[in-house]
């Protein structure tokens, strides 16, 4: 069995008891949206991460492809020390019509439970720590949403509730009905919509934050290149940040954070997540890598401490986000 080797920071995620290290781990990557991947490299990495201290790891029914082969990655993964982690996973998209992949959405209270059971055995777990709701359906009460996870607390087979991608009246609705542990949305130095409405009412009523692709889709790694270099089943090649005129802006923004990352010694990535954690307390942000070694700096940024001259310096680069929005114009109003 891995042991532990490092004390990444705690941080506590809402007023229900939810703790866990500082930084995450997404898993999404390893098995779709970001190209070829590896089972054995993913476990690999999973075994790392809790080595180094990462307790929260987030996975979904959606990541699998409607297979459930990510939940299955994982709860292989941590087969060993699963009783010393934090598994995140959630519900919410019907996944029934390969043509509507990702579009349709179903939160229902018969399909909670029916991709609560799913998860369950995909994990190989007798309880999810965490359950979201992926996306808010319009077509389902908030508050019937709430109580049927507040039912799957109650039963044991869920230990706290949460939301992603849900707007001001919708956390506010939910909560009143079933307390909710944390609010999951992206957020980065790219992307910063949750700043104005968002992150004041999680903060009002409580709740934990848990960015997700905190390090721009991987806009700030080294490997990024423009949208038609990545193939068709490349999220990045139809990211509008990608795609020409964004994408040039966008460079020579990570070029000028890269430049004062390396004024502190450290690597653009860790400045970005060094951020994100500066922002407030309540933050667990979620990078999703395959490699060990990315993984290895992304918990160091733990350790990183930013000044004042630094976060301004950051803001100066970076006023409102990157240039581009996050998906299609499309998909926007469906998934608030």
């Amino acid at each position: 069995m891995s042991q532990h080797t490092t004390n990444l920071p705690q941080r506590t995620l809402g007023g229900q008891g939810l703790r866990a290290g500082a930084i995450g781990l997404g898993t999404m990557g390893m098995t779709m949206a970001y190209g070829a991947s590896d089972d054995r490299s993913s476990i690999a990495t999973i075994s790392r991460a809790y080595e180094l201290g990462v307790t929260l790891f987030d996975t979904a029914e959606l990541y699998g492809l409607g297979s459930g082969s990510n939940e299955q990655l994982l709860g292989r993964a941590v087969k060993t020390f699963r009783d010393d982690i934090l598994i995140a996973t959630k519900f919410g998209f019907d996944l029934s019509d390969p043509t509507r992949f990702g579009a349709a959405l179903d939160s229902r209270p018969e399909r909670i439970r029916e991709v609560t059971e799913n998860s369950l055995r995909h994990l190989d777990t007798d309880h999810i720590d965490v359950l979201y709701q992926h996306r808010v359906d319009p077509d389902v009460p908030i508050e019937d949403v709430a109580g049927t996870v507040g039912e799957l607390i109650a039963e044991g087979k869920v230990r706290y509730f949460g939301l992603s991608e849900a707007g001001p009246d919708t956390i506010r609705r939910a909560h009143t009905v079933h307390p909710v542990s944390v609010l999951q949305t992206e957020y980065s130095v790219f992307e910063r919509a949750v700043e104005a409405d968002v992150l004041p009412v999680v903060r009002e009523l409580g709740i934990g934050f848990v960015p997700y692709s905190p390090l721009g889709r991987g806009f700030l790694t080294a490997a990024v290149k423009p949208s038609d270099e990545y193939s068709a089943y490349d999220m990045r090649s139809k990211d509008d940040r990608w795609q020409p005129g964004n994408y040039e802006k966008n460079l020579a923004a990570v070029r000028e954070l890269t430049a004062l990352a390396r004024s502190k010694g450290i690597a653009v990535t860790q400045l970005a997540l060094a951020w994100l954690l500066a922002q407030g307390d309540d933050i667990v942000p979620i990078p999703g890598t395959r490699s060990s070694q990315r993984l290895e700096e992304n918990v160091a940024a733990a350790q990183v401490t930013l000044t004042s001259e630094d976060l301004a310096r950051v803001q100066e680069i970076l006023p409102h986000g990157s240039a581009g929005s996050r998906y299609p114009a499309a998909m926007m109003p469906t998934w608030q």
